[in-house]
C-alpha cells in the first residue's frame, strides 16, 4: 500500500477529478516503463509510485492544466 503521496494531495493536482488522475498516473507509469524498464527491475519503487510522486511534486500535470511557459513539467 502506498502511503505517500496521499490521494488527497494527488486529487488536488487534478482539480478533484479522480478520472483525470487515474489516466494521468497510468499514462505516466507506462511512459516510465518504456523509458526506464530495465532500470526499474533493480529498484524498490514501481513505476506507478514514481508517477504518483512526480504528480505530487508538480513535475507532471494534466495537459488541460499545464502552463504554456513552464518547461520543467510534462503534460499528458
Amino acid at each position: 500500500m502506498m502511503i505517500e503521496p496521499s490521494i488527497d494531495v494527488l486529487t488536488e493536482k487534478t482539480k478533484g477529478n479522480r478520472y483525470v488522475l487515474c489516466n494521468l498516473i497510468s499514462k505516466r507509469a507506462k511512459n516510465i516503463e518504456t523509458v526506464k524498464g530495465a532500470e526499474l527491475a533493480n529498484k524498490d519503487k514501481k513505476s506507478i509510485t514514481l508517477a504518483c510522486e512526480e504528480i505530487a511534486t508538480g513535475k507532471v500535470v494534466p495537459s488541460d492544466i499545464k502552463k504554456t511557459d513552464d518547461t520543467d513539467t510534462m503534460a499528458f
